[in-house]
């Protein structure tokens, strides 16, 4: 198989709801699967850190069948991934995050950074608002489509 339609076959894959692809010619066998789960990230208005007044961040690992857990998802604007690569939450590993839950932003704000054939791609809001919920990790490989913020 040629290289273009090998990556063009793992994006199709990436792309669909599969778990699990198989393929073989002439004695070459290629096999994929993919795993569906995100961190979900909440902000537990009740409980605080030792007297700090700060709300204790949460995380909890959901499906990613479509939505990020429902009963627990905040309300809020979507901001979800233009394209398949491995998210970076920094600029670089020494730097703070572009945003933490409870932070502002600005329409065309840069969120985070999706890394893709070696090409870095900032992923702006779309959305002026509170981050509510950060729903993948740094360095997570992340997928078309999939929420990445939720800004209310």
């Amino acid at each position: 198989m040629e290289f273009d339609n090998l990556v063009k076959l793992i994006q199709a894959v990436s792309e669909s709801e599969l778990t699990r692809f198989s393929y073989e010619e002439n004695g070459v066998s290629i096999s994929m699967k993919k795993d569906k789960k995100q961190k979900l990230v909440t902000i537990n208005n009740v409980a605080e850190t030792a007297g700090s007044g700060l709300p204790v961040l949460t995380a909890v690992e959901t499906p990613a069948a479509g939505n990020a857990g429902g009963g627990g998802q905040a309300e809020g604007n979507v901001v979800k991934s233009p394209l398949v690569g491995t998210f970076y939450s920094a600029p670089d590993p020494e730097a703070e995050p572009f945003v933490k839950v409870g932070d502002p932003v600005s329409k065309g704000q840069v969120l985070g950074i999706v890394e893709a054939m070696k090409l870095m791609n900032e992923i702006e809001s779309d959305y002026d608002g509170i981050v509510r919920q950060i729903l993948v990790s740094n360095e997570d490989v992340i997928e078309y489509g999939q929420p990445l913020f939720v800004i209310g």
